[in-house]
């Protein structure tokens, strides 16, 4: 490296104060470690130290001493004044030491240890030509996590500089370390059948049992997507209907087409999960198996009814004509397969196999149908921009049944059973302040007080429906008839999933989920499904009106075609729409990155607040819940300051079981900031990160926590971004027996809870940051996903990760020195402080954002183009809902199937 400074010669023999580094993120900055010794000088040479091998810091052992050698060589016709090398600065301080010898091991006699001299600095000596000097760099970590040190060599009228990087790891760590590097392997996936050419050619496979035997009264539709669209978006255009934004008057095509470019960007996913050369085994004589790598994890996501293409992998096979197969059951990380049967007969266990894997189209195109409905509501429904609402509603008492209410969520009820109909009522609140209580209460009150009402109740996900359906009938203060509360699941549900428990409340034939008779679904008076499945309702032939109540719970996590779901066939105008959720949360998964930031990554409870009868609070359309039952204040306290102006009112009453004593300095600051520079890394050909030393902490402190305060497993959650972290947290707690953690995604804990949550953020390179942005990865960048995180814990939040990068994000800066200003940190050296302008975090000021966002005022007048105009043709060349041609599309009678597609059960990266 070039040199750090020029000195006078009196300067040169004395040792100057030591110096600061501080951090150096060699990923970053890998040029300041690419020395090429020879290049520097002409008259000496100096080797370099502890090199980086591929681009990471070689690995030692804490406790254990790691040396290298350091050759300074004149290479010059004159003699060389060396004044002298020493050691600059080391991160963590004086974890570096120089000496002339070469540090003892355990085989050294007692005299050469006797001998043996470290220091932070040699005295100057004069080489002769040709002449060498070995210096030996040791370093002895007492912590886990990147030692760094920089030394110093002045030689004659320079000062060259070299930096050390060293990985110390404890047998945790190293245990996870990977044999075989990252290589990206971008190789494209053989196309078997092209879906979409007018002249596709395949031998169908057998599908598997449907839902019903019966027709429906109201059939799906295919709804292909328009030719036009698809090649505006695989050419990389926004299509105009999306571009110009939502209006009162684009509303169909507007959601139709995001819902379009976000299968088109499912497609390709799918596609690239094909696999080469494959085996299958004959399965309980029926079947043939695949196993799918990577399918337990959900990466693919495959479900019974989906399906692949197969054909023989030789060019020289005779009639290579491809096969469809479908799955009739999941089972880890294998899929079990039926094809035609002359491709059974013909099969043989040493054959190998080209796939190309797809998907049932059952649940997009249920999507569409929703958009497509949703066109004939009430406008004021959809863009609620005057109260349709005559007169003020007068809140009618009640007498709770539940539990204790507090004064908002009486408030809410009230309001919810004096209410007629019209705009939808919201029910919105941080975590842990009472949303789906509240819920459960008015639905409970209206079963009591109207027995002619008829309820649905939808969540996002099938855990999410459970839990209401629990909620329901263990209530101890009521029984709720068998028979008039029914829990509708998709067909291709596990059996196994459901509890056994909740089974009564199901219909059931030989150990599959079915959807009952119209007539026997109007026995019910409460239904509960997900979002999607309640399209089987309309399917059977119920009709607007029929719910007197649709309540949304979670409706936040839901994108407003799902949310159309439920609701574009069955509402009503007398009918009571309650939505349920925190549009501070996070929202809808979404795959396609265009038509998430475009409006399909908003919810309809979101949108919702960029109308003044929601933001501004309208006791007649919302209930903001403020009193918090879960959450320690300390904990509360951030994200109440950065999300919801500061209201939330902590309601805990705290317990003095777990005083948390060795690992927080102050019990009543139940916080914990671990900073730890550790290597963010990757293995194999999986893309995602992975950092070892964050999960030898992560180890370590459940460890703890169980052995000190004797916490049980089912106590702790474990919180991660990536999914290969995950896999690595998981494995290590395994290696101790414990099992019963649970390790996963935010959003895998989006609406639960532990006593105790530990992040693990991996991110150790401010390198990747932008990177992480723009694909919504990590934590960095994502408020929500930061909200919803920090506050999953009720007694205690440890937060574990590299400081350095953390601080460069706005709301991670605040959660760092909110520790550290409660004396509630350790680990690294910290960065300097930076204050971040936390502008436009708050609620009122993400409404107001939203509020413009949208056609709220009928002044977003560049939206009202018409459709032809997107792509020079004319409404008629676009037809959704309509075969092409005569020819039947993808699973075009698959219509009883629910592929019980949920955004929030996929949490890969």
């Amino acid at each position: 490296m070039s040199s750090v400074c020029d000195k006078s010669d009196d300067e040169y023999s004395v040792i100057g104060d030591k110096g600061d580094i501080g951090f150096i993120d060699f990923e970053n900055c890998r040029s300041i470690c690419s020395y090429n010794p020879s290049n520097e000088s002409s008259i000496f040479n100096i080797s370099v130290p502890f090199p980086l091998v591929q681009g990471k810091p070689q690995s030692g052992v804490v406790g254990e001493t790691v040396f290298d050698s350091v050759t300074i060589k004149n290479i010059g016709v004159e003699p060389l004044d060396l004044w002298s090398v020493s050691i600059y600065d080391s991160k963590p301080e004086n974890s570096f030491t120089i000496s002339l010898m070469e540090p003892p091991n355990v085989n050294s006699d007692l005299q050469y240890i006797q001998d043996f001299m470290e220091s932070f600095s040699l005295d100057d000596r004069v080489l002769g030509p040709g002449q060498t000097l070995t210096v030996w760099l040791s370093c002895k970590p007492k912590e886990i996590g990147v030692h760094t040190t920089a030394v110093h060599f002045s030689i004659g009228d320079e000062t060259i500089e070299r930096l050390v990087f060293l990985l110390a790891e404890d047998k945790i760590s190293q245990s996870l370390s990977s044999a075989k590097p990252f290589s990206r392997t971008r190789n494209k996936k053989q196309i078997i059948v092209d879906v979409h050419a007018s002249d596709v050619s395949f031998i169908v496979g057998r599908r598997p049992s449907k839902g019903s035997s019966r027709s429906h009264n109201n059939r799906l539709r295919n709804y292909p997507i328009p030719a036009n669209i698809r090649d505006m978006v695989l050419n990389q255009q926004i299509p105009a209907a999306v571009g110009a934004g939502l209006t009162k008057t684009n509303y169909g095509s507007y959601f139709k087409t995001l819902i379009a470019m976000e299968e088109i960007k499912l497609e390709d996913d799918m596609r690239t999960y094909g696999m080469e050369s494959v085996i299958m085994k004959i399965k309980k004589k029926q079947f043939l198996s695949l196993e799918v790598p990577g399918l337990a994890e959900r990466r693919p996501s495959l479900v019974t009814g989906d399906y692949i293409y197969a054909n023989i992998a030789s060019e020289y096979a005779p009639e290579n004509v491809p096969y469809q197969g479908y799955i009739h059951h999941v089972e880890a990380e294998e899929i079990y397969l039926k094809f035609d049967q002359k491709f059974h007969k013909h099969h043989r266990e040493s054959q190998l196999y080209n796939v190309q894997f797809t998907y049932n189209r059952t649940g997009m195109r249920r999507l569409y149908q929703a958009i497509e409905a949703a066109e004939r509501l009430d406008k004021n429904f959809l863009f609620p921009l005057r109260s349709s609402k005559l007169e003020l509603i007068q809140p009618k008492p009640f007498e709770p049944i539940s539990c204790a209410l507090n004064e908002e969520q009486l408030s809410a009820i009230k309001m919810i059973l004096a209410s007629k109909g019209g705009s939808p009522y919201v029910i919105h609140g941080p975590p842990g302040t009472g949303k789906t209580m509240t819920l459960v209460e008015a639905i409970l009150q209206i079963y009591v007080g109207q027995r002619n009402a008829r309820i649905l109740v939808c969540a996002p996900s099938n855990s999410a429906a459970d839990h209401i359906l629990e909620r329901l009938i263990t209530m101890k203060s009521m029984n709720i008839d068998r028979c008039e509360i029914f829990r509708l699941n998709a067909f291709t549900r596990p059996f196994e999933d459901v509890n056994p428990g909740h089974i009564e409340f199901c219909y059931v034939e030989d150990f599959l989920f079915k959807c009952p008779s119209y007539f026997d679904l109007m026995k019910h008076r409460i239904i509960i499904s997900t979002y999607t499945s309640a399209s089987l309702l309309y399917a059977e032939g119920i009709k607007r009106g029929h719910f007197s109540y649709i309540f949304l719970d979670e409706a936040g996590q839901a994108s407003e075609p799902e949310a159309m779901v439920p609701l574009s066939q069955l509402y009503s105008k007398g009918t009571v729409v309650v939505l349920a959720g925190d549009p501070m949360q996070l929202g809808p998964v979404i795959f396609s990155r265009d038509a998430e930031s475009y409006g399909l990554g908003t919810s309809y409870l979101e949108r919702l607040f960029g109308y003044e009868l929601y933001y501004s609070g309208n006791d007649n359309y919302m209930t903001k819940l403020v009193r918090n039952y879960r959450t320690h204040p300390a904990i509360l306290r951030l994200p109440s300051q950065l999300f919801y102006d500061g209201e939330l009112k902590p309601c805990k009453e705290e317990s003095s079981i777990f005083s948390w004593e060795g690992l927080v300095p102050d019990k009543d600051f139940p916080l914990l900031f671990i900073g730890i520079q550790g290597c963010d890394e990757r293995e194999g050909s999986n893309p995602s990160w992975f950092n070892r030393t964050e999960v030898s902490k992560v180890v370590d402190v459940i460890e703890d926590l169980i052995e000190s305060q004797g916490l049980k497993e089912e106590d702790i959650g474990v919180i991660t971004p990536y999914r290969q972290q995950v896999l690595k947290t998981r494995s290590a707690l395994q290696s101790f027996g414990r099992e019963n953690i649970k390790v996963g995604s935010v959003e895998q804990f989006q609406g639960q809870e532990r006593l105790v949550i530990i992040i693990s953020t991996v991110r150790s390179t401010v390198k990747h940051n932008e990177f992480d942005r723009i694909h919504y990865l990590g934590f960095l960048s994502n408020s929500r996903r930061f909200n919803v995180a920090i506050t999953r814990a009720r007694s205690l939040l440890v937060v574990i990760g590299n400081p350095h990068i953390l601080c460069k994000d706005p709301h991670w800066n605040k959660l760092l020195w909110y520790c550290v200003d409660n004396g509630s940190y350790k680990g690294c050296f910290l960065p300097e402080r930076e204050e971040f302008s936390m502008e436009g975090c708050t609620g009122n000021e993400k409404a107001q954002e939203l509020h413009c966002g949208y056609d709220c005022v009928d002044n977003f007048q560049s939206s009202d183009i018409p459709w032809d105009d997107a792509d020079n043709g004319n409404p008629s060349e676009v037809q959704w809902g309509e075969e092409e041609n005569g020819k039947q599309l993808l699973n075009s009678s698959w219509d009883e199937a629910d592929n019980n597609f949920q955004p929030s059960d996929v949490p890969w990266e």
